[in-house]
């Protein structure tokens, strides 16, 4: 179920061991974006539902969701190309508020060898360049050719601003993740299979997301080593009984926070964990 207060300490010795020997994955959602200032998906809904001329009186929209509006919008509009380059301009903050932002801060700080992020936006690398890290991005199979070993890897896996193509935000994007089947999603399940994984920044509502642990749970359980299987946590700030237990099931350990403000509780959640880190690598902090 879900960890509070005393009971987090375990985990989080064991992800600061996880992240001291290199062999942990950070996986970042919408909310770590969020709090530097990006909109919310309400807000790409409203500007399609207005794009599209559709009224919210008539046209449930926002309950249809973002995916199948995109794909309307493909339709209508022969493609995403508008409505991307509408994403890039409002989706986008200023190095100075990415800089200063703690969270971000936190994340560069910590060293993850491998970063996976759903987000679009630049704001991590962005992070990495203000902070003096090194690091390398991919969002495509000619990425994976670029990319060394040494320096962290973000990777952008529902696709990146950059990349039209590589941008999973239609229906039709999202089903075709589904097999996981692509490159990304074939480095992703072998880099998930061998180290802790940590998500932040998500309700953990996203279908492909929840289908992808489902998957790698099942791989697990039908392995004769499952009891060898590494630790994954996801930091929820508000976490319910079902949805503890269900990712439980998935063997997913849920850690959460007395803490009310979302913002307050991760900040909070991620200064225990870098001072562990810390301590490890013999640093002052």
């Amino acid at each position: 179920m879900a960890r509070f207060g005393r009971d987090m300490a375990t985990d989080i010795e064991d992800l600061a061991q996880s992240i001291h020997d290199r062999r942990a994955i950070l996986f970042v959602g919408a909310g770590v974006s969020m709090v530097v200032g990006l909109p919310s998906w309400q807000a790409l809904i409203d500007h399609m539902m207005r794009e599209l001329l559709l009224e919210a009186e008539t046209d449930p929209g926002p309950a249809l969701g973002h995916p199948i509006l995109a794909e309307y919008y493909r339709i209508r509009h022969g493609s995403i190309g508008p409505l991307r380059s509408w994403m890039d301009r409002e989706w986008k903050v200023s190095e100075e508020r990415v800089r200063d932002s703690r969270i971000h801060q936190l994340i560069v700080e910590l060293g993850f060898p491998l970063i996976y992020t759903t987000n679009y936006d630049r704001n991590l690398e962005v992070a990495f360049e203000s902070h003096g890290r090194p690091f390398a991005k991919i969002a495509n199979e000619r990425d994976l050719t670029f990319a060394g070993s040494e320096d962290t890897q973000i990777v952008k896996f529902h696709g990146d601003f950059d990349d039209d193509a590589s941008l999973v935000l239609t229906e039709t994007d999202y089903f075709s993740r589904l097999s996981f089947d692509s490159p990304l999603d074939v480095k992703f399940r072998a880099d998930a299979m061998s180290r802790t994984l940590l998500f932040v920044g998500y309700s953990m509502q996203d279908l492909n997301i929840r289908l992808l642990l489902h998957r790698i749970w099942e791989s697990w359980s039908r392995s004769p080593y499952q009891d060898n299987r590494p630790p994954s946590y996801v930091f929820l700030p508000c976490a319910g009984p079902a949805q503890a237990a269900v990712l439980k099931r998935w063997g997913i350990t849920v850690l959460s926070s007395a803490e009310t403000d979302p913002e307050a509780a991760l900040t909070e959640f991620l200064e225990r964990l870098a001072a562990r880190v810390a301590e490890l690598r013999g640093e002052g902090r």
